[in-house]
């Protein structure tokens, strides 16, 4: 058996010395990059070939790549980098590793083509100033086979091992079982069919109720068809940290932890309530949970770099440690992947970008596979992984879509920078305020639609990113500045505009002045209203998968702005509970529009109190804004003191949402107050009496505004279904998932209170959840 690697991934392992070190960024988007390269390749002779596809082998080793480029003429190989800024200002090791590549690619070119000798070149493309730097040297094929032999000889114990693995944990994955005694209702069809899809390689859309158990229901047969396909990695993805949570469990409980769990005592493990005998068996599967650097980075105040972080120095000669005792622990959650980092004082952030290499089951958000900068999507193409993926809570896929391909300019914000900016920077960015501030003053309205893009402001932007970038390969920028926030949102912008179409729409909103300011400036964003044309390339991109949720209907909704593969099935499961555990009560007579808040205040608060009094025990309530909610609150507190309350805030940190969850407690008297669509609005688990009902005093719908009115008329446009798809479905599957926290097991009972006379048109109880009962109208 032989193991395939790139010749990028040969190089990063083997290749790389010294420090981390990102003072040589941002780099060229891969539009920029791409257009790069093929302006180079343009320049060249009618016999240049582009994209040479090379493979080659040492030992049990297959290397295989494309080389950017070979003129037979000149015989010369090269390998094109694009970039941005001084080029003498990039960091040694860096040019090492592209070196290193380079020869790679001229000792496979020679064995294919019989070469003796030939002249490798690096290429750097400045996309600036659009002009070449060649770096170039004339070697031997002896001498490019030992640069190639070197490099394969470092690997290959890790091949080995790596090899040794795989074969152990497809052996595991052949022989593993359901870790429960039987299937939840309805998990069986659902696990049946998350297998039979990935054994197609098709995509599925999969509506599945809560409590079937849909964690452990799509794991278990991704798992199961691992070795078969074969799948090289599992990315499980959701838009929330409880996602990740329920994924951990699951793993648990088919024993992905075991080897861990074993030899170590609960002191070690932090985790005194595992009975490690009643475990599964152990399954030898390397699990990684993906952190954000904001959350990860150990030295906030410190730039990514040697001479400033303490864990970036000599980061690329302690790695090979680390990244051995990463791969013996396994089970790589936040705490164990930190703990792995600090001992051998490396990035815990970076050590989990370099472990996804080598993880068979990665955990993390969707931005990771889905967004512009998504690292797992690009290391899947760089490698060639066949990848099986699994989107959790998935109708969230929708709005964090369109903020993936969304950028905003804020000038408000550009203002505070402007008095804080070095020498160096102020004329180019003096430049962006003038632009900037002549497309404020264009028109007196509070918020337009342009028909074409603001041309000179991305001009601008670019020329100032660039001149930001080779200010800080001198100066290192901390990572919470207003000056690298500002490059950051500058060079995203520019990045939305490369690919802005029908889909989105540019808007400019007018912002206060204030004092003698005529006109503080304007808001710009480049907004994305349909992701469909952005995630459909990345369904593309995996060997198969399944997007599932609770409330994945109405299914053409889902299908026209997710952009999901046409030959996808769309599955409900039916609902393991039974319509008597429920009672579903709307008030018909009431009206919590905004016109009529104030009228209802009282109504509510009586509502609630009723309901308390003829079953007390835990309730939430969940509210359009936390105005309402404050107004509700205090009119219940007011005419019903006895009745203990408690409110979710605007800003909460992980402590308070601990708390406000807390309260919850079994055989516990109150009411949480909610924002619809907020932190507990969906992905909580309050089983049993900790919660026995909810009241939901909206339809949810999206404020109108004008923004969202130009969402409507663009939906419209393209779908004919421009209020549902704006308002209506959007509200509802926020009010489902709000009152699916009631019913969380085949013993809870409950009742939901939906609060709007709306509630009672045939529409919306048409988007109600199959299972429950007919709702009592009063």
């Amino acid at each position: 058996m032989s193991y395939r690697i790139a010749v990028r991934a040969l190089c990063d392992f083997a290749a790389k010395r010294g420090d981390l070190d990102l003072r040589f960024t941002p780099s060229p988007s891969a539009q920029e990059g791409i257009a790069g390269h093929q302006l180079v390749g343009e320049r060249r002779g009618e016999r240049y070939e582009r994209e040479v596809a090379l493979r080659g082998s040492y030992r049990h080793l297959e290397v295989r790549g494309r080389a950017d480029g070979y003129d037979p003429v000149a015989n010369r190989l090269e390998e094109i980098k694009t970039h941005r800024g001084d080029l003498s200002r990039q960091p040694a090791n860096q040019r090492a590793l592209h070196w290193a590549q380079a020869k790679v690619y001229g000792h496979l070119l020679c064995v294919e083509r019989g070469l003796d000798q030939l002249t490798v070149a690096l290429i750097y493309f400045d996309i600036v100033s659009q002009r070449e730097t060649p770096l170039s040297e004339s070697c031997s094929a002896d001498e490019l086979r030992e640069v190639f032999e070197t490099l394969c000889q470092a690997f290959l114990a890790w091949a080995q091992q790596e090899l040794a693995h795989r074969r152990r944990r497809d052996r595991a994955l052949q022989a593993l079982r359901f870790p429960f005694a039987g299937f939840r209702d309805g998990q069986r069809p659902l696990a049946e069919t998350v297998y039979k899809s990935i054994h197609t390689r098709r995509w599925l859309m999969l509506q599945a109720p809560t409590g079937i158990g849909k964690t452990l229901g799509t794991l278990f047969p991704m798992l199961k068809a691992m070795p078969g396909e074969p799948l090289d990695k599992i990315f499980f993805l959701t838009a929330r940290n409880t996602g990740q949570r329920l994924a951990l469990d699951a793993l648990r409980s088919l024993g992905a932890e075991r080897q861990r769990l074993e030899g170590a005592g609960p002191d070690e493990l932090g985790c005194d309530d595992i009975d490690i005998d009643s475990a599964a068996e152990a399954v030898p599967l390397r699990v990684l949970t993906l952190t954000s650097r904001a959350k990860a980075c150990e030295h906030p105040d410190k730039a990514c770099h040697g001479d400033s972080c303490p864990l970036a120095a000599g980061f690329y000669d302690r790695l090979p440690a680390a990244r051995v005792a990463a791969v013996e622990r396994g089970w790589l959650d936040r705490a164990g992947l930190r703990e792995i980092a600090l001992g051998h004082q490396v990035c815990p952030y970076y050590l989990g970008q370099e472990m996804a290499r080598w993880a068979d089951v990665v955990i993390g958000d969707v931005n990771y596979w889905f967004d512009f900068h998504a690292m797992l999507y690009a290391l899947s193409q760089q490698q060639q992984w066949q990848v099986g993926l699994l989107v959790d809570e998935a109708h969230n896929l929708v709005e964090r879509g369109r903020g993936m391909y969304s950028a905003t300019l804020d000038h408000a914000a550009f203002r505070r920078l402007k008095p804080t900016l070095p020498a160096p920077l102020r004329r180019p960015l003096s430049r962006v305020a003038s632009v900037w501030q002549a497309l404020a003053e264009e028109s007196d309205v509070e918020y337009r639609v342009l028909e074409t893009l603001p041309c000179k402001l991305i001009n601008a932007l670019q020329q100032a990113v660039s001149q930001i970038v080779e200010y800080q390969s001198e100066q290192p920028i901390a990572l919470d500045s207003e000056l690298q926030r500002f490059a950051f949102d500058a060079q995203h912008f520019c990045r939305v505009a490369d690919v802005f179409g029908d889909h989105s729409i540019c808007d400019v909103t007018r912002q206060s002045a204030r004092g003698r300011q005529r006109n503080a400036g304007a808001r710009v964003t480049l907004r994305n209203v349909v992701p469909a044309p952005f995630l459909a390339p990345r369904f593309a991109a995996a060997h198969g998968g399944a997007l599932f949720s609770a409330t994945l209907a109405p299914e053409a909704y889902y299908r026209d702005l997710l952009g999901v593969p046409e030959g996808a099935p769309w599955v409900s499961l039916a609902s393991p509970f039974r319509d008597s555990q429920l009672e579903v009560q709307i008030a018909a007579r009431l009206s919590t529009r905004y016109a009529d808040r104030e009228a209802s205040l009282t109504p509510l608060a009586d509502r609630i109190a009723e309901q308390f009094q003829a079953r007390r025990g835990n309730y939430l309530a969940f509210f359009s804004s936390f105005a309402y909610l404050e107004q509700v609150a205090d009119r219940l507190a007011e005419r019903h003191p006895q009745i203990p309350l408690w409110r979710q805030a605007s800003h909460m940190d992980d402590d308070a949402r601990e708390a406000f969850l807390g309260r919850f407690e079994t055989s516990g008297e109150g009411v949480g107050f909610a924002v619809l669509g907020g932190i507990f609005g969906e992905g909580i688990d309050l089983p049993g009496d900790r919660l026995i009902g909810a009241f939901v005093a909206t339809l949810g719908l999206p404020q109108v505004n004008p923004v969202n009115e130009q969402m409507r008329a663009r939906l419209q446009a393209l779908y004919g279904h421009g209020y549902d798809y704006a308002y209506f479905f959007p509200g509802m599957q926020k009010v489902v998932q709000a009152a699916g926290r009631v019913i969380r097991s085949g013993t809870d009972e409950g009742v939901i209170h939906l609060l709007d006379d709306r509630f009672a048109k045939r529409e919306s109880q048409a988007l109600l959840p199959a299972w429950w009962p007919k709702p009592i109208t009063d």
